[in-house]
């Protein structure tokens, strides 16, 4: 099999993750070496589908010996096979380089032999890209599950960011549907990670020219719709990683069907991708806005409303905390409100040290007032002849086909000329019968 056909086959295998991200690294250009690291050394294009294209995202090898039941390079599935050998990678990767196609290489593999058989074969890659190619360019490498943590510090001193999948959002979803994996060799890298940028900032303190230890951070991959569990579960497993692995990002792909199986959707279903963008917009929430995953759901709302974003939904379920002074509220107060974002908040935060803002002035601060008016008040008053009910708050910020769907219709009564006793003594009837 030549390189082509091998290149073929493992860029198809790699479409499914979802977490190619080209940001973090901040190594520039040296001389006498190829690439850059910086954000301007980066740069984007888009296929047809949306897929990014500035790395180049590749496997290593689709063969593995692993069985996920969700995966098509899993064992068990009849797929045409290939590999690259670390030399054939590492070449690939500067002729694309060289002729201007890439900016940099997201690296992942299949499972041969073993985890730690596995992580010596990227390390190589690694290692003749940046020693014997001088590729200074920007590197996205996956950990492999159950590696041991030495291999995982020797491959994060040569990458610029690492991911570790997690995939599934419980224990009993990954006993289902991956039997070869578990939460401690999946967590176990990802705490050898965080334990190495620590140390590593550490060291550059003491000493300026200390290597860099992954500068980029990591990240993971939860796979929404291919098991049972909830939006709440997700979520909540989302805020446990931020705070306990310090991850940079968590990414969310909604499940594509590509094998028929009893604890799988049918291959005739479609993706989950509403379902992945709300993830998404919580997710921002979480990072950014200061909400928690118990504020946005609970055992009672375990999903989030298809017909509404998460931050509309949770300031229409507590109406109670609204209307906020926009010339007093803090700035935590003022990012809750809908239409209101970070930057806006800022701002508002800072122009009001001059003067009372009123509804004019919010709009030109970059303030969305048409879900805004609802939830402020400027100098203590709403916005003129505005009305303020839960009928009209939700066919604000609804389409008018979420409407259709998300609000009730109204019962329509048949009117009668007698009262509930008179039917029930039969006068009704003794009227018509005469």
């Amino acid at each position: 099999m030549d390189v082509l056909e091998k290149l073929t086959i493992l860029t198809d295998s790699a479409k499914y993750d979802a977490s190619c991200s080209s940001s973090g690294g901040e190594r520039a250009g040296q001389d006498g070496k190829l690439g850059s690291a910086v954000a301007s050394g980066i740069c984007h294009s888009f296929a047809a589908d949306g897929r990014c294209i500035s790395l180049l995202k590749v496997l290593m090898t689709n063969s593995c010996i692993f069985d996920c039941k969700y995966c098509v390079n899993r064992r068990s599935n009849d797929t045409r096979r290939a590999m690259f050998t670390p030399e054939e990678l590492a070449q690939l990767t500067m002729n694309f380089y060289r002729r201007n196609y890439i900016e940099g290489l997201f690296l992942s593999s299949g499972i041969v032999k073993s985890p730690d058989y596995t992580t010596e074969r990227l390390i190589r890659v690694l290692e003749l890209l940046r020693n014997q190619y001088g590729f200074s360019g920007y590197i996205h490498v996956k950990a492999i599950p159950g590696s041991d943590p030495e291999l995982v510090n020797r491959l994060g001193l040569l990458a610029d960011r690492m991911s570790v999948n997690i995939e599934l959002p419980s224990r009993d979803s990954l006993r289902q549907l991956a039997p070869d994996k578990s939460k401690e060799t999946i967590l176990r890298p990802m705490a050898a990670i965080r334990e190495g940028i620590r140390e590593n900032s550490t060291d550059l303190v003491k000493y300026r020219h200390a290597p860099k230890f992954v500068p980029g951070g990591q990240s993971t991959q939860l796979i929404v719709g291919a098991s049972p569990d909830s939006d709440l579960k997700i979520l909540t497993l989302t805020e446990a990683l931020y705070r306990k692995y310090e991850l940079k990002r968590v990414y969310y792909s909604a499940y594509t069907p590509v094998v028929e199986h009893s604890l799988l959707p049918a291959l005739d279903s479609k993706p989950p991708l509403l379902r992945e963008h709300r993830l998404y917009q919580a997710d921002w929430l979480l990072r950014f806005y200061g909400f928690e995953a118990h504020e946005l759901l609970d055992e009672r709302t375990p999903n989030f409303n298809p017909f509404m974003d998460p931050k509309c939904h949770w300031a229409v379920n507590h109406i109670d905390r609204f209307p906020v002074e926009i010339n007093q509220a803090p700035y935590e107060s003022l990012l809750r409100v809908p239409g209101i974002g970070v930057r806006s908040a800022k701002r508002i935060v800072t122009a009001r040290r001059a003067g009372s803002l009123d509804f004019a002035g919010l709009k030109k601060l970059g303030v969305v007032l048409k879900r805004a008016q609802y939830f402020i008040t400027c100098s203590g008053r709403r916005l003129e002849g505005l009305k303020v009910n839960e009928s009209t708050i939700l066919r604000s910020l609804l389409s008018k086909k979420e409407i259709s769907l998300y609000l009730p219709k109204p019962q329509v009564e048949q009117l009668t000329l007698f009262s509930d006793e008179e039917l029930a003594a039969g006068k009704g009837a003794e009227v018509i019968a005469t």
